[in-house]
């Protein structure tokens, strides 16, 4: 009879190796779905992970890698936190949706003024963005005791319905001779998150996230607030013989996490995006879930998971305008990888047993 037995401690290699073999494993049954749309599984999976980086048209796909990945690793570093914390943001789109909203709300205002304090105003509005949105969930935790999965979530359909509006109403292109979405951003030079170097795809998004990457190892490894993060996820109770204020830790991590999706909100609404539009959130805050965990949490990991990610993503679009794949299956795809993580990463506290014997 196969059973699952506790492990004394968590398994060290199975915690290194369940991000790698989640990624085979979607890779295989990934293949099969190709199949059975009738698509080549092994010319599918090459061009999702392969031509984006070694095609002959790589030159002009390596740099979306970087527009791709950047939100995904900025709002996946600021889940992190929480999530090591035993705080559940599950809400982050919406906070992404709002940084956008409050970024993009301070350089429309200050259209057509030509400076250089514009785009850091919209910097710090979009933070303050995403850090209001997250500190709903935040403050009818501690003072309610609601479950703050549901009402992060639940915000982002709000968010949803406040971004079609402004679209459509106070942030509409008064030029726009009536259709929605705001100015363009990109081609407003005080307002645009453009790229620093020509072609390379690095625009201040992508250092923003470098350099959360930097900060969250830092602070993780080095710093009292991350031994408190990871003290409080491990064990609550020891955290409060420790003197970790549980309340002042919620609401510090989902202010970290929505500050970060916000700014991701910004950097995308005034770069790539480059205006307010009724389909701007493409789900990043939802996908950076899964980069944060495929990323094991650590801060290294997930800068490596969000190139993953990135890499899906323009795979994906490749394979879709060159095989005719359905957007659907390059979506389930990306879902897999949480699924199969998921199920893997039980081996990491369990081991298998059949009858008296292990398996691993």
């Amino acid at each position: 009879m196969l059973t699952l037995e506790k492990r004394p401690n968590p398994s060290k290699g199975w915690t290194l190796a369940t991000p790698v073999l989640a990624v085979i494993f979607t890779m295989i049954v990934g293949g099969i779905l190709f199949a059975a749309l009738g698509k080549n599984p092994f010319e599918t999976i090459r061009t999702i992970f392969v031509d984006p980086l070694f095609s002959e048209f790589a030159y002009y796909y390596r740099p979306q890698l970087l527009v791709k990945g950047a939100p995904l690793v900025l709002i996946a570093i600021g889940l992190s936190f929480g999530f090591r914390a035993g705080v559940w943001n599950i809400g982050a789109e919406g906070q992404y949706i709002m940084g956008a909203l409050f970024g993009a709300g301070v350089g429309l205002a200050l259209y057509p003024m030509e400076s250089w304090i514009v785009f850091p105003l919209m910097v710090i509005a979009g933070a303050i963005g995403g850090i209001l949105w997250a500190m709903i969930p935040g403050i009818l935790k501690i003072k309610f005791g609601t479950n703050e999965i549901l009402v992060s979530l639940m915000l982002v359909y709000v968010a949803e319905q406040l971004l079609a509006s402004m679209a459509l109403g106070a942030m509409r292109n008064p030029e726009g001779m009536g259709f929605p979405g705001s100015r363009n951003l990109s081609q407003y030079p005080s307002a645009a998150n453009l790229e620093i170097f020509a072609n390379s795809g690095m625009h201040w998004g992508v250092v923003a996230a470098l350099i959360a990457v930097i900060f969250a190892y830092i602070t993780l490894a080095r710093h009292m607030f991350g031994f408190q993060v990871r003290l409080s996820g491990q064990s609550p109770r020891a955290a409060a013989f420790a003197g970790v204020n549980p309340k002042a830790l919620v609401l510090i991590c989902l202010g970290i996490s929505g500050g970060l999706a916000g700014l991701a909100g910004m950097f995308e609404v005034a770069g790539p995006a480059g205006q307010v539009s009724i389909d701007f959130n493409v789900g990043y805050g939802f996908t950076a879930i899964i980069v944060a965990f495929l990323g094991r949490l650590h801060p290294i990991g997930i800068l490596l998971a969000g190139g993953l990610m990135a890499l899906t993503y323009i795979g994906g679009e490749i394979a879709q305008s060159t095989l005719g794949l359905p957007g659907a299956a390059i979506q389930l795809l990306q879902g897999m990888l949480l699924f199969f993580l998921l199920a893997v990463d039980v081996l990491t506290n369990y081991r298998l047993k059949f009858g008296q014997g292990e398996l691993a």
